[in-house]
């Protein structure tokens, strides 16, 4: 656990809020009771009282913020004006977390990112093949990153790689295809190419690459040292607005987007068609599969909808503690 304080200093003009870091603490119980217990021990040594306490801010951690049995919950009934607020970059990754969980597709979409990437830096002799296609063909195009679950950065910079150099990254794994020896590396970069780089997978490209850059633009100011409560609400309601104006045009926009790098990828511009399992009528009748009526609109209803609704009512929710104060 880490003990960081912030306070006021008020012998200067203008008063400055000041922030310091005190210590690692290695804790081997991680529940709010322990780490409360934890934590009033660590203010008595360094000789703080907590009656002085006026705010307490954690990640989003349930043993954190649990409005019962939480250490933000344990501080307020024992000290009642130290009041709780949620850290804002957290919040937004556990956000993210909660959009790219949100559905079979989501998941399949960052799974073929994370593919992509292992493949190419699997061995250095397929990274350098990708980067002898990337752009001006010494490698200063922008490089493929690595998914990861705590640092919601690096998603943005996967998905760009690919958003802006999809067709360079196409080639390098046609010329793995054809010239590598390894029967592994050629089937993964076949299966990539041609059954997992469809349109679906550029439209979804499109979608992701504009939430995750406009969640990246938020959570960089949101780190700035002189953020002060009320812009971080001004900008967490201009973000869920995003969101909503987003839902209804965001569609039609990345379609077109995607149509265009599907040109330059000399990818079929059209939705890959689904099919829905039906319940049998009788008990003597065989079930049938029957194809969905428009592959576009299942797409939009069970992908794009679903995932940006899942934006909306996440960034809400977690967002309602900054409401109270």
């Amino acid at each position: 656990m880490t003990l960081v304080i912030r306070c006021i200093d008020v012998s200067t003009s203008p008063i400055r809020v000041e922030e310091f870091f005190i210590t690692f603490v290695k804790v081997i119980e991680t529940t709010g009771e322990a780490l409360f217990d934890e934590l009033k021990k660590l203010l008595d040594t360094h000789e703080l009282d907590f009656n002085n306490v006026r705010g307490q801010g954690y990640d989003n951690g349930s043993n954190m913020k649990g409005d019962n049995k939480g250490v933000q919950a344990r501080v307020l009934r024992e000290y009642p004006r130290a009041f709780y607020t949620p850290c804002g970059c957290h919040s937004l990754n556990l956000a993210l977390c909660d959009m790219a969980m949100s559905c079979v597709q989501a998941k399949t979409f960052f799974g073929v990112v994370q593919r992509i990437y292992k493949l190419f830096s699997g061995s250095t002799k397929r990274w350098e093949v990708l980067k002898m296609y990337l752009k001006d063909g010494d490698g200063n195009g922008l490089t493929l990153k690595s998914w990861s679950d705590t640092r919601w950065e690096s998603r943005v910079a996967s998905v760009r790689a690919i958003r802006f150099q999809g067709p360079q990254i196409q080639q390098a794994l046609e010329h793995l295809t054809k010239c590598s020896n390894d029967p592994s590396t050629v089937s993964d970069a076949k299966s990539i190419c041609e059954y997992e780089m469809n349109f679906d997978f550029l439209v979804a490209m499109v979608i992701w690459y504009e939430i995750l850059n406009k969640v990246n633009k938020v959570s960089k100011v949101l780190q700035q040292k002189d953020m002060i409560i009320s812009s971080a609400i001004t900008l967490l309601k201009g973000l869920i607005a995003y969101f909503k104006d987003y839902r209804e045009d965001g569609f039609e926009k990345a379609k077109v987007e995607a149509e265009k790098l599907a040109i330059e990828l000399n990818i079929q511009p059209q939705f890959r068609e689904t099919r829905v399992r039906t319940k049998k009528r009788f008990f003597d009748e065989n079930a049938m599969d029957e194809p969905i009526k428009s592959a576009e609109s299942a797409f939009k209803l069970t992908y794009f909808l679903f995932v940006v609704d899942n934006a909306i009512s996440s960034l809400t929710t977690r967002f309602e503690q900054f409401q109270k104060y």
